[in-house]
């Protein structure tokens, strides 16, 4: 064969980027980002009864359950490889009130299902509990409200300490408050200490956007019907970025042990920008309206569930989360351990 003769402008490329996406091996080999069960937090939604799975219609795979089969998904989700769970309750009506109270009862929902996974699990796996007052309020809002249905601030931040503290006493590994009331971040970590929890973590739902994107979890939480008015005096407008960014420094400042954005998808530039700014753990939520829509993708023929499952929480990994919550978090764990 002869021998082709160089020239000093060659006309073929000298750099050619598909050399290494040839092979799966050297894909493998230049990966930047790797998704890994261990990078997942499962919500788990909790009812009333015993032996009970109560399909959750608008969250297609997604149910309620009851304390023992919390458990259940618990030790699932520890043997996927999935290092931690995310509690929700869903509080039967006759417990909701004005001011919440049950969210600060030692033996709601909530408590009774930490007491039980650690009892089953010890800690083999980790346990995040919601601190907010939706789930227990009757009007369905975050927190306390005054005679025009303005949500209090101070007064919130008040009844979300007792709402931490008790968490904690029930055996929460970490605490996240998902109210986005100002102040909150350093009232309970101050609580905390008081009360000898120094190892219990805080992720504040830092950057929480008043979304389109929550209906269906409200539906799982049973607060969707009972919402008077919106969320827009406390969660964030979506226009903005660089509020975001004050949010989070406020928290970190305040003690956060994480961050979290909220939703997931539509704010992939929120964690990037948080991730680059700050040198703190970053978490998303892929929230119920992103879980919807895919499963809808996928029940209308449009999409494979396992690629377009593992392609979007690739993307959270690339734009800097240490980790994600998400529906999907078994199947995915199960799809990474083949």
């Amino acid at each position: 064969m002869t021998k082709p003769t160089l020239t000093a402008s060659p006309s073929y490329p000298a750099s050619r980027l598909r050399r290494t996406r040839t092979t799966g091996w050297s894909r493998a080999m230049v990966r930047e980002n790797i998704l890994t069960p261990a990078d997942l937090i499962w919500p788990l939604f909790i009812t009333e009864g015993k032996g009970v799975e109560e399909p959750v219609a608008s969250l297609p795979g997604v149910s309620r359950w009851s304390v023992d089969n919390i458990v259940k998904r618990a030790q699932e989700a520890r043997d996927a490889g999935i290092p931690c769970v995310a509690l929700f309750p869903n509080t039967p009506t006759d417990k909701r009130s004005e001011n919440g109270a049950e969210a600060s009862n030692p033996d709601n929902l909530m408590c009774r299902a930490i007491r039980a996974i650690k009892d089953a699990c010890g800690n083999d796996i980790g346990i995040l509990t919601d601190v907010a007052l939706d789930p227990y309020t009757s009007h369905g809002q975050d927190g306390l409200i005054d005679a025009d249905g303005y949500v209090l601030n101070d007064e919130t931040v008040a009844a979300l300490v007792d709402q931490a503290v008790t968490q904690a006493e029930a055996g929460a590994d970490i605490i996240a408050p998902s109210d986005m009331m100002d102040g909150r971040i350093g009232t309970i970590r101050r609580a905390l200490e008081m009360g000898e929890h120094h190892n219990v973590q805080i992720m504040a739902y830092a950057a929480k956007y008043a979304s389109a994107f929550y209906g269906p979890f409200r539906d799982a939480v049973g607060s969707r019907g009972l919402l008077k008015g919106d969320k827009k005096s406390y969660q964030m407008d979506p226009a903005n970025s660089d509020e975001a960014l004050r949010e989070v420094a406020m928290d970190i400042a305040e003690g956060a042990d994480s961050v979290m954005v909220k939703p997931g998808l539509p704010y992939l530039d929120i964690i990037r920008r948080v991730k680059d700014n700050f040198a703190v753990p970053v978490f998303a939520y892929q929230v119920s309206g992103e879980y919807a829509m895919i499963e809808a993708a996928v029940a209308a023929g449009a999409a494979d569930r396992d690629a377009m499952v593992l392609e979007t929480l690739t993307s959270f990994k690339r734009a800097g989360c240490s980790g994600v919550l998400t529906y999907h978090a078994l199947h995915a764990a199960r799809l990474l351990n083949g």
